[in-house]
């Protein structure tokens, strides 16, 4: 069970880290449910979701 939920972490990981590379490009691909698009919010959603999901995989593979 603790393997299948680090390779989840690690998933939504690369997923965010793929969202927020392209966030950086083009905001409104990412940013599609606001209203404004900008890359400063790309960065704080998207950079903040990467920096959670690496530390939960950190973490759990301490373990």
């Amino acid at each position: 069970m603790l393997a299948a939920f680090l390779l989840f972490c690690q998933i939504m990981l690369w997923l965010s880290l793929i969202s927020l590379i392209a966030g950086l490009f083009k905001p409104v691909l990412v940013l599609w449910f606001l209203d404004r698009f900008n890359r400063l919010k790309v960065i704080k959603v998207y950079g903040g979701m990467a920096l959670f999901w690496l530390l939960l995989s950190v973490l759990f593979s301490v373990f």
